[in-house]
């Protein structure tokens, strides 16, 4: 039965591991196929035409967006190669934290990965002052949607005394 917390009432600690591995890959195929498709863009930007043409900090940009890219891919991909390595080693609690961190990780390097190429398509085409307002308009933006509401959102979870009203809850996840 479920909990408001989101978690199952009287389930093992193994149960809770395993649903919340499954929630949590779950979110990253959302996002990995997105990461996927940008990542494979960046790779073939440099064999078209026009490439020739950007100026060094352009190339710059470009090589951030491309190396984030690849570390978005990366910290998505993690989790699943490693249950893979880990499979039936009774390790899916350590699993899980590893595997929060990584979509973390991977939100931040897709965020600047988006970031970083906008400001260079932008930059191209309007010049580098609409190009850096909007990449850092697309960052602030990416970074309040993902985080900070949550983070709010967490800091509510708190009572007035200080103490956490949802521990409970929390602790189910």
């Amino acid at each position: 039965m479920p909990e408001a917390g989101g978690g199952v009432k009287n389930e093992s600690d193994q149960e809770r591991a395993d649903r919340n591995f499954v929630e949590l890959l779950q979110g990253a195929r959302v996002a990995v196929t997105g990461v996927q498709v940008l990542f494979a863009f960046l790779l073939t930007v440099p064999f078209s035409v026009g490439f020739g043409r950007l100026d060094p900090p352009d190339r710059w940009l470009f090589y951030l967006a491309l190396v984030s890219a690849a570390v978005a891919s990366i910290c998505y991909i993690a989790p699943t190669a490693q249950h893979r390595v880990l499979f039936r080693q009774g390790r899916k609690e350590t699993l899980v934290r590893r595997s929060n961190l990584y979509g973390i990780v991977g939100a931040l390097a897709l965020a600047v990965s988006m970031a970083t190429a906008t400001m260079l398509v932008i930059d191209y085409l309007f010049g580098p002052a609409l190009g850096w307002t909007t990449g850092g308009i697309l960052a602030a933006l990416a970074l309040w949607t993902w985080f900070g509401q949550a983070a709010l959102n967490r800091s509510d979870d708190q009572s007035s005394d200080g103490s956490s009203v949802s521990s409970s809850a929390r602790s189910r996840e």
